[in-house]
């Protein structure tokens, strides 16, 4: 039965290349060597191996060198236009599938991925920021790229760029060019990343699990892709159709012509019947259920799209996302069997190399900026001045996020209950895992970013925010070298208090949005 068909695809691969009036030596070499081959499979001497063996063997052999090979592979997959060659999900797959099987640790390698993904992204990006649009200009023609086409891309770019770069991630072909594209069209870089980072997050995520969890048949796993991919173009599809319908319904012009059709389909005679049970639920359920949904729709698609509300949302979901990853990933990590990373033990060799007085001093008056006591009162301070300035929400998102951070802070300390560093030099208490201090100075960046509003120069306000950035640094890295945490507890307060103060910021958006819209 195997045989039949091969003979068919045997009998196709004969009359195509018996159609081609120029045989050269090489196209009837291919051919023959194609036709052995599928005689021998179908007849039983030649059999594939199996691969679920064949994947354990290469975890087996790669062993944490499996992190480098699919890291590599994301990377190059946008990075060198490999996509446009093999698919990525293929590597990615078969990753997890490698660390079903014990061989490596699936947090790691979903942060390899997610980080490399996006570092291919942003080689791309500027590859085709710098080369792009004169290359395209230059070849383009080649492949029906005009001066025109490449104009009309750079204005869509400009109004659905993102939401291009969110879903492409998910199309092997989009994935491959879209950020060169992206670059080339001058899509601004602010604009470009969060879309990425939620994208390759996503994607990255995605692969690595469904490897994960299907790890004992790698043919299901790739079944289960196939139909995943089936399912995204459905949804991508039932997505535009929503958008189109958006477009025509929001004004009252189309919503009248959308009644005014529904009305002369309805008094067709075979109509009529499902006219008498559909034409209620239209008019008394499905256009009111529009019209209070409109607004909320609208806001949440500004706030996804470059426009006049900008990428505020965005950005912090993106903020959010990466935060709150770190922390699960590391406190998921970390327990009784591995109580410590590699990074952990390394940095406090470092610290103890460079160690001395005066050093110290300087590390420890560093370490109080973020203590609580003074963050608290920076924060309050800040958010006096900023609502003196008459904005209270934003105020209002700084109180908050730091409470809040508070809250999580000793919840996490509770549950994971670390111990911390032999020798520390200065007095410590609690768990050491997240640490409290680094945790506290994302509270300088959130203050920073606040205040930079009042800035007037773009290098000003970037000025105020990595300052702030360079604080928080340097109070995370005094706490690894007082040896009063590792380097992964600063890391996790770091990601936890960032995903905290993004989901408050998000929530004052949508607050100051439904102010905005009972006083309009």
């Amino acid at each position: 039965m195997k045989l039949v068909p091969l003979l068919v695809a045997a009998a196709l691969l004969v009359a195509a290349v018996v159609r081609r009036r120029r045989l050269t030596p090489t196209k009837l070499a291919a051919g023959a060597v194609i036709l052995a081959g599928l005689l021998l499979y179908g007849t039983g001497v030649v059999q594939p191996p199996n691969l679920k063996d064949l994947i354990a063997g290469i975890g087996s052999t790669l062993g944490p060198y499996t992190y480098v090979f699919v890291g590599v592979a994301a990377f190059l997959e946008t990075g060198a236009f490999v996509g446009l060659i093999a698919p990525g999900e293929t590597t990615v797959i078969v990753g997890g599938v490698i660390a079903g099987q014990g061989e490596i640790d699936i947090v790691w390698l979903i942060a390899i991925v997610w980080a490399c993904a996006v570092a291919g992204d942003t080689a791309s990006f500027f590859l085709g920021r710098r080369l792009g649009r004169e290359f395209l200009l230059a070849h383009g023609p080649r492949v029906r790229i005009t001066r025109e086409r490449l104009e009309h891309v750079e204005r869509f770019f400009e109004h659905h760029g993102g939401k291009t770069i969110l879903i492409g991630r998910f199309v092997g072909l989009v994935r491959a060019v879209a950020p060169f594209i992206a670059g080339a069209s001058k899509m601004r870089y602010r604009r470009f990343a969060p879309y990425d980072i939620l994208g390759a997050g996503l994607w990255g995520t995605t692969f690595c699990v469904l490897g994960y969890v299907f790890w004992q048949s790698f043919d299901q796993v790739a079944d289960y892709a196939g139909k995943g991919a089936f399912a995204l173009g459905t949804v991508i599809l039932l997505v535009a159709g929503s958008v189109a319908g958006y477009r025509r319904l929001r004004h009252e012009q189309g919503r009248a012509r959308a009644r005014a059709w529904l009305h002369t389909q309805a008094q067709r005679p075979l109509l009529r019947p499902a006219a008498r049970v559909l034409r209620p639920l239209v008019f008394s359920v499905a256009i009111p259920a529009w019209e209070r949904a409109r607004r909320p729709l609208r806001f949440t698609s500004e706030r996804f799209t470059p426009g006049e509300l900008g990428l505020e949302l965005t950005s912090l979901v993106a903020i959010a996302a990466v935060g709150a990853f770190a922390t699960v990933a590391l406190a998921l990590e970390l327990g009784a069997a591995t109580p410590y990373t590699l990074g952990d033990l390394r940095a406090l060799e470092l610290a103890g190399d460079v160690r001395s007085g005066p050093l110290d001093d300087v590390a420890r008056a560093v370490a109080q900026l973020g203590s609580g006591p003074a963050v608290y009162v920076l924060v309050g301070l800040a958010a006096v001045v900023i609502a003196a300035r008459g904005r209270a929400i934003e105020a209002a998102v700084l109180v908050a996020g730091l409470l809040a951070t508070t809250i999580v802070l000793h919840v996490l300390k509770g549950a994971e209950e670390r111990v911390r560093p032999a020798g520390a030099l200065v007095e410590t208490s609690s768990s050491s895992f997240p640490s409290g201090h680094a945790a506290y100075a994302v509270a300088w960046v959130a203050v920073a970013i606040a205040l930079a509003r009042a800035v007037p120069s773009a290098a000003g306000r970037v000025a105020v925010v990595g300052g702030a950035v360079l604080v928080a640094v340097a109070i995370g890295a005094t706490r690894v070298y007082l040896r009063a945490h590792f380097v992964s507890d600063v890391v996790a307060g770091w990601g936890m208090a960032a995903a905290v103060f993004a989901l408050c910021a998000i929530a004052g958006l949508v607050v100051a949005h439904l102010r905005q819209t009972s006083r309009s």
